[in-house]
């Protein structure tokens, strides 16, 4: 192995935390930096976290083998200012094509907005549950998506969706309710509306912890519950996310 792989070998991944799971899970099963952390294949000393929402100050990306950008509670449409300086720390990491970046659900929408796409609510209303998720003729050839060209299930939960992509974005996944499931900038960044670090058990947490809102909504929450399950090969993404930064050299 060269120096050079040795020493990218040897960096830790960055996990930007932009929110918090609901309390009755997190009480239960961890918070988002767990969940990410398992489904990466990590070990504890190869994972730093840093706060965003609470007001960290951002490294330099260059420190890590990979960033991976978490969901949250809040809306990107807010233009809250610790999301405006994510999101611009996030376009010069695209832009310098050195550091792997995985953004998922607000993470996802994060960088669609840095790099000029529009984030919105979504007009066919919330998405929520395990879903159907369709790949696209791009996804064959892509380094995470390849493998699950046929399509997979997997956990979703959000109401603000990527509703324009960025210019040069390659849509790689979409289901029936969001055409931008899953997008790739250039060869080292991806972002993904649905959940990889979602459990069963914690997609079933949210379906009962917003089960009132869905009522609301006229959505069935035990419907979704009955439709509830793993999806396993949406959770092997992250696996391949972390394989693929430690293989870079």
């Amino acid at each position: 192995m060269s120096a050079v792989r040795r020493a990218r070998a040897a960096r830790p991944f960055l996990i930007v935390q932009t929110g918090t799971t609901l309390p009755a899970l997190r009480s239960r099963l961890g918070d988002f930096p767990h969940w990410f952390r398992i489904g990466l294949r990590l070990a504890a000393h190869e994972v730093r976290v840093v706060g965003a929402a609470s007001g960290d100050a951002l490294p330099d990306a260059n420190d890590y083998a990979g960033v991976v950008v978490t969901g949250s509670g809040a809306m990107v449409t807010d233009r809250l200012d610790w999301s405006e300086r994510t999101a611009e720390w996030l376009g010069d990491i695209v832009a310098r094509e050195r550091t792997p970046l995985l953004g998922v659900c607000y993470g996802h929408q994060l960088i669609a907005h840095a790099l000029g796409g529009r984030v919105d609510w979504n007009p066919r209303g919330r998405e929520m549950g395990t879903k159907a998720i369709a790949a696209t003729a791009d996804a064959a050839s892509d380094v995470l998506f390849g493998p699950f060209a046929a399509g997979f299930r997997a956990h979703t939960t959000h109401q603000q969706s990527v509703v324009a992509a960025p210019g040069g974005a390659v849509v790689l996944a979409h289901s029936a309710q969001d055409p931008h499931q899953a997008l790739r900038y250039g060869a080292r960044a991806w972002g993904v509306q649905f959940h990889p670090e979602f459990s069963a058990g914690a997609m079933a947490g949210y379906i009962r912890g917003r089960a009132d809102r869905l009522r609301e909504e006229r959505i069935d929450p035990s419907g979704l519950l009955r439709e509830c399950g793993p999806a396993p090969r949406a959770r092997r993404i992250l696996c391949r996310f972390s394989q693929y930064a430690r293989a870079l050299k």
